[in-house]
């Protein structure tokens, strides 16, 4: 059950990003040949009689397309065909391109709003959720404790990356942890342990400080609060904000080596889905939410193939006028095309373990 919710998932996000290029596209008069679910010969199919476009599902999970007439980078137009893609207004060309990535967001904000506004929001207060064994914490601590205090310094309710940054600037030493444990307040003496790599079983390392990295091995989860329809409102559309600033603040930490990337494919996003259904809806809900941003925020890069690449061509017909001469445009997506399909590949290969 949780393998068909995770590929449902998955399927969720492709649908809605496909879709916003389709209805706008629609809605732009432009002809739409096919609507396709991942990559390949299609193995089911449905043709609208209304519009004669092909609807499928195909075997390589990488994503999906829709197909516009004209906008294939190898396909003769005819200038006289005022349906086909390259004879539509810049302006509208450029919605039908921005509508994926955009419809992404609205998707996240949605189910922001209904997880917030029927489930409560995370409040800024913490609990223990779930204790790891191999470590000093496991049977010291109890799920349902909060942290009041680390080495009888307070710390109300710390966050997870709060704690963690207590935790290693004492390099390894036992640490006296305070925690509220209903009515009582009881101290704890943990040793952090070095934190290693579960699949290589190597010690993980701080790219900053070239340091081992420590952990109590406890997992927090916030509290719940209740919210009114006002606030549900206004965090849903904050929402997709603060991710956004904060997956580029990783992007950024990786280009310039102060992180180390993780990559994951098709495969690596089910087992993903799959973990956070099995803990419960609104785990599910909430990756859901992530990823819906995530995969907006990659379209949106200005690198040839994606939507990003698309709309900086876009662009700049709409400022000068002018459009980009149509064998460079065509050089540059399908170079970018075909690097994206080795990284595709690359990614696959290490999901599976290959390297």
């Amino acid at each position: 059950m949780y393998i068909l919710l995770a590929i449902a998932s998955l399927a969720f996000l492709i649908v809605v990003h496909e879709g916003g290029h389709y209805f706008v596209a629609r809605w732009c008069k432009m002809r739409i040949e096919r609507f396709s679910i991942g990559f390949g010969k299609g193995l089911l199919k449905w043709t609208s009689p209304k519009t004669g476009t092909v609807f499928q599902l195909a075997p390589i999970p990488f994503g999906g397309f829709v197909e516009i007439k004209g906008m294939n980078i190898a396909e003769e137009v005819d200038p006289t065909d005022a349906f086909a893609y390259p004879n539509r207004p810049a302006w509208q060309r450029f919605l039908t391109i921005f509508a994926g990535p955009a419809t992404n967001y609205v998707s996240a904000v949605i189910l922001a709003f209904g997880l917030y506004y029927c489930h409560g929001k995370p409040s800024t207060n913490y609990h223990v959720a779930k204790l790891m064994e191999g470590y000093d914490a496991y049977g010291k601590l109890l799920p349902g404790d909060r942290i009041v205090a680390v080495d009888h310094a307070a710390m109300y309710s710390p966050s997870s990356l709060q704690l963690s940054e207590a935790v290693n600037a004492r390099g390894g030493a036992p640490m006296v942890i305070t925690v509220a444990r209903g009515v009582l307040t009881v101290d704890v003496t943990i040793t952090p342990k070095i934190a290693t790599d579960d699949k290589t079983k190597q010690p993980i390392i701080n790219e900053a400080t070239k340091q081992p990295i420590y952990r109590l091995g406890i997992q927090q989860e916030a509290d719940v609060a209740q919210v009114g329809l006002g606030e549900a409102i206004s965090s849903s559309l904050y929402y997709p904000v603060v991710q956004t600033q904060v997956i580029g603040k990783g992007l950024y930490d990786i280009i310039f080596g102060s992180a180390k990337a993780d990559p994951g494919g098709p495969k690596r996003i089910v087992e993903e889905f799959s973990s956070a259904w099995k803990v419960g809806f609104v785990r599910g809900i909430e990756l859901l939410m992530l990823l819906s941003v995530y995969l907006g925020m990659f379209n949106l890069l200005p690198l040839p193939a994606l939507d990003g690449g698309r709309l900086v061509f876009l662009l700049y017909e709409m400022v000068t006028r002018r459009r980009a001469n149509p064998k460079v445009e065509a050089t540059v997506h399908m170079a970018g095309i075909m690097i994206l399909g080795v990284v595709m590949v690359l990614v696959t290969l290490h999901d599976f373990h290959v390297f």
